[in-house]
């Protein structure tokens, strides 16, 4: 039995998607798990331009691609978004991602590891009100891990 996922998009493989073998390019996977975490951000009321307008937004700092089956033309994708790890402070995040095919076989399974950056100043930050809240209220995977903060500490 899979854990239920914190969120869900669904992809039509096309044209564009797929590479000279004609199965889906292994760029296609990451721009669609992409995608997947901005909805689930702009569901909770924090599209790219709200983001914009506080002047913070999230950073990759690691991610690792499973691959796991072939995916063709036409195919529809399920990607799904899991919290395997945050911070107390909310600055470092871990998500897991797996893509299924429509006959519910997994694709792919990734593993995205990032923090938030403050766009004026150019370093790591922490979430506060609202996002905060709503990266606190994400469902955790049952090897969900504590991460370290990523703000480093003034003395």
């Amino acid at each position: 039995m899979r854990e239920s996922a914190a969120f869900k998009c669904c992809f039509e493989v096309r044209w564009a998607d797929l590479d000279g073998n004609r199965h889906l390019r292994n760029t296609a996977f990451s721009e669609y798990a992409s995608h997947t975490r901005f909805q689930l951000l702009a569901v909770h009321g924090f599209s790219p331009e709200k983001l914009q307008a506080l002047r913070f937004g999230p950073i990759m700092l690691r991610e690792e691609i499973r691959y796991r089956r072939e995916v063709l033309f036409g195919d529809t994708l399920n990607v799904d978004v899991s919290c395997a790890g945050l911070s107390a402070d909310g600055s470092h995040w871990c998500v897991r991602q797996e893509i299924r095919r429509s006959d519910g076989k997994s694709a792919a399974i990734l593993t995205v590891q990032g923090g938030w950056i403050d766009l004026d100043s150019r370093t790591a930050g922490a979430p506060t009100g609202e996002l905060s809240s709503v990266l606190q209220r994400l469902p955790r995977m049952k090897n969900f891990e504590e991460l370290p903060s990523l703000m480093r500490r003034k003395f």
